[in-house]
């Protein structure tokens, strides 16, 4: 009987060998669209740009996604950055924030979307609600209502070329010029604001889908 039983226990034995050997386990990819799929995804991020082995600029986000495998690759940060612009010894000459950014790496084109607060090194305050930054063409531009405000009074209007550093720029349609006055100011500022809202109904909505042109 007990010779019986070893024998059962051999052939269950050998069973369960065979079993584990003859199993095959396959990996099914799934496939991804890298047009919406980002390749890498970064938190937290705190990055340096050089340009012609300077250090010029520093990049502050909370998520940078990278869709490198795109067609026509590209960056977005979806929840808004801070640029800042360093001069010759890393002073913040500029800044820029805003609430949406998209980078295209072959135009080397930036594209910022939603209150898009500028401020230069005349402490100058530039709003808009879009901006294009092309570093290939060292030019910021944008075609979307804008509001300045220099030392002495307030500029607005729609369509804006400025050179990198935001020191020489000129207004297409200038739609008014204010004195500078507190009680006027903050005024001012609600108006702004809701020229602004209702700008990005228009111009914020292909963010993340619509390739813009150079200009």
């Amino acid at each position: 009987m007990e010779k019986l039983r070893d024998i059962f226990l051999i052939f269950v034995a050998c069973c369960v060998f065979l079993s584990c050997r003859d199993e095959v386990k396959s990996v099914v990819n799934k496939p991804t669209d890298p047009e919406t799929t980002p390749s890498m995804v970064t938190e937290d991020v705190v990055t340096l740009i050089s340009d012609s082995g300077t250090t010029k600029y520093r990049i502050t986000a909370d998520t940078w996604l990278m869709f490198e495998e795109a067609e026509k690759p590209f960056w977005l940060f979806p929840q808004g950055l801070l640029l800042e612009q360093f001069d010759s010894v890393f002073n913040t000459e500029a800044s820029i924030r805003c609430d949406s950014a998209k980078y295209f790496k072959d135009e080397e084109l930036w594209r910022l979307d939603g209150n898009v607060k500028i401020s230069n090194v005349r402490k100058e305050l530039i709003l808009t609600n879009q901006l294009f930054w092309s570093q290939k063409r060292q030019k910021v531009y944008s075609d979307s209502f804008v509001h300045i405000e220099k030392a002495d009074r307030i500029i607005e209007g729609y369509g804006f070329v400025s050179n990198e550093r935001m020191t020489t720029y000129s207004l297409n349609h200038p739609s008014g010029i204010f004195p500078i006055d507190e009680e006027r100011m903050s005024a001012r500022r609600k108006a702004d604001s809701s020229a602004l809202a209702a700008d990005s109904t228009i111009a914020i909505t292909d963010t993340t889908s619509v390739r813009p042109k150079d200009k």
